[in-house]
């Protein structure tokens, strides 16, 4: 699903608010969890799950075109935890 069918999907939920309204809606909530992962909190939406920064160390890779060895610095990488609901809803999907 794309942020333009999330956008659908909640203004045909909710016929009181245009969809300019739903976008506005949407847009700042994805705002709100970049902003809090850019500080380095965790966002955790009760029922869906949770976001927080990773640290991944810095460890020796190889360039595939040459095979010479490469230092692979440490770095953030954003990290996504289903919560139970999501995790219990996917087992059953099997």
């Amino acid at each position: 699903m794309t942020k333009s069918e999330l956008i659908e999907v909640i203004s045909t939920q909710n016929q009181e608010l245009t969809k300019k309204q739903v976008e506005f809606i949407v847009n700042g909530v994805f705002s709100s969890i970049k902003d809090a992962l850019k500080t380095g909190d965790k966002v955790e939406i009760r029922g869906f799950g949770s976001f927080k920064i990773r640290e991944k160390n810095s460890k020796v890779g190889r360039n595939p075109k040459t095979g010479d060895k490469v230092e692979v610095p440490s770095k953030n990488v954003p990290y996504f935890k289903p919560g139970k609901e999501i995790k219990e809803l996917l087992i059953q999907a099997d």
